[in-house]
């Protein structure tokens, strides 16, 4: 009877430990943000109307049309006059760059928020387990993560991975590694540097579908720092609720979208086709099929299937035309108090908004990004993220689904759980966030250079 008795004790106690085991473990898996720092170049890289048409009159390849079509182009960009662009734009060297020019570039960067980051949180940088870097359009040897390693001088044994090619959507990527990363290690210090280099890649050319990367795109980057360490739960700003992952490479269309190549002239640039609005569309909806069931409540999930089944049997599933924007069926609301949308142009913001049914509110966010800062990639949904912080929108309990696009065709998504009330210390908005929203965002390029849309062709010539 002894016996039965201390097996069942021995069982009993086995079965407590594998179940204590179970939840120690699924707790390691918790992915934090402790910190991030966006990037602020110095003012004397901002891009003003007037830099910008300095810029624009040196490509000596543009004729009237072209001209026009940046008119219109910058006009409803949403872009204002405070954004920055690399050092080599300012010295009319832009059409010649070298190696050196977009190392320095990142180098000024990686500097600047990565210094700014560490000595913030107070981690030594030999605490670092894990870097990831990814700058989709610069590879150099040794590697941008290399270059950081040196300067900052991390361990020897420190898990390095170097991203390039991923566009504008590779923040999310880089983060998804760093995940899966933490599920096989404890108490790990993980940083991210996501960022984009302009300096090679200006297209000094008149294809009208890669003049338009000129336009949109500018400098920016963010570093951050991830975490599974359970002692410092209390201390993270987000902790990762899930993560979906959309690829539709392997679809000619939507590879072919958006895709650095060469013009007939052998210029090298970054195309932007015509089936991009259609390729995006297809890779949003499909990431949504697959997040909402992971974010959104039960409730509005039956009450979706209701709704579905009511408009089946009623022959309107209500598609959306052809490569135009699709409301969802859904409110994401009832699942998320904020929405942190990729700066990729008036026209991804505009149409997120009306797929999702967004308000005003939530698109300022992003709408005041892509004024104040342009399109910066990879790094641009940290900058919507710091201005709700800087607002002080970000209070504890609070969830944020982040969206990006980019080239390949992808679309990443994540949700965020905030953990404590933010007060925007070091925030790269503070020292001009009560300026924002202005009472106008209209670019002021039409005023100055709107005489060209009523040039004539045969007479026309640029002034210098």
């Amino acid at each position: 009877m002894d016996l039965v008795f201390l097996l069942y004790v021995l069982f009993f106690c086995s079965f407590l430990f594998t179940v204590w085991k179970w939840f120690d473990l699924k707790r390691d898996l918790d992915c934090y943000i402790l910190d991030y720092q966006c990037y602020k170049p110095s003012d004397d890289r901002m891009v003003d109307t007037e830099l910008c048409g300095k810029i624009i009159k040196r490509n000596k390849t543009l004729g009237l049309s072209e001209y026009k079509f940046l008119l219109k182009a910058i006009v409803s960009s949403g872009i204002g006059e405070e954004t920055y662009a690399p050092r080599i734009m300012f010295s009319g060297h832009e059409e010649n760059p070298t190696l050196s020019d977009g190392i320095v570039e990142m180098e000024e960067f990686f500097h600047d928020s990565v210094g700014k980051l560490l000595s913030r949180l107070g981690v030594s940088p030999q605490e670092i387990d894990v870097l990831v870097v990814n700058v989709s359009m610069l590879a150099s040897v040794p590697s941008l993560a290399a270059r950081i390693m040196n300067h900052f001088k991390l361990r020897d044994d420190v898990k390095v991975f170097n991203l390039t090619g991923m566009g504008c959507s590779a923040s999310l990527i880089s983060v998804d590694v760093v995940r899966n990363i933490l599920k096989s290690y404890k108490n790990v210090y993980a940083l991210v540097v996501t960022s984009e280099s302009l300096s090679p890649n200006w297209y000094a050319g008149n294809d009208r579908s890669m003049i338009l990367a000129n336009c949109l795109f500018r400098s920016g980057g963010c570093a951050m720092m991830l975490t599974n360490k359970r002692a410092l739960k209390n201390k993270a700003m987000f902790k990762l609720k899930c993560l979906v992952r959309t690829h539709h490479g392997a679809r000619d269309e939507s590879y072919n979208c958006c895709i650095q190549t060469e013009d007939d002239q052998g210029r090298p640039g970054f195309h932007l086709g015509k089936n991009l609005p259609k390729s995006a569309t297809r890779a949003f909806v499909d990431n949504l099929r697959e997040i909402s069931p992971k974010i959104l409540p039960v409730r509005e999930l039956l009450r979706f299937m209701v709704v579905s089944l009511i408009k089946k049997l009623r022959g309107n599933p209500g598609k959306a035309a052809a490569g135009g924007p699709m409301k969802a069926a859904v409110n994401f609301r009832t699942g998320i108090e904020h929405f942190c949308i990729h700066t990729g142009g008036k026209a991804v913001i505009d149409g997120i908004g009306y797929s999702l049914d967004l308000t005003e509110y939530d698109l300022e966010p992003a709408r005041m990004t892509l004024h104040r800062f342009g399109n910066t990639s990879a790094s641009s949904l940290w900058y919507v993220l710091a201005y709700m912080e800087a607002k002080k929108r970000l209070k504890k309990g609070h969830r944020v689904l982040m969206i990006s696009f980019g080239a390949g065709f992808k679309c990443n998504s994540a949700v965020w759980e905030v953990m404590r009330d933010l007060n925007a210390e070091g925030n790269v908005w503070k020292d001009f966030i009560a300026n924002y929203p202005p009472e106008s965002i209209a670019n002021p390029f039409m005023e100055k250079y709107g005489w060209i849309q009523h040039e004539d062709p045969a007479t026309f010539k640029m002034p210098d």
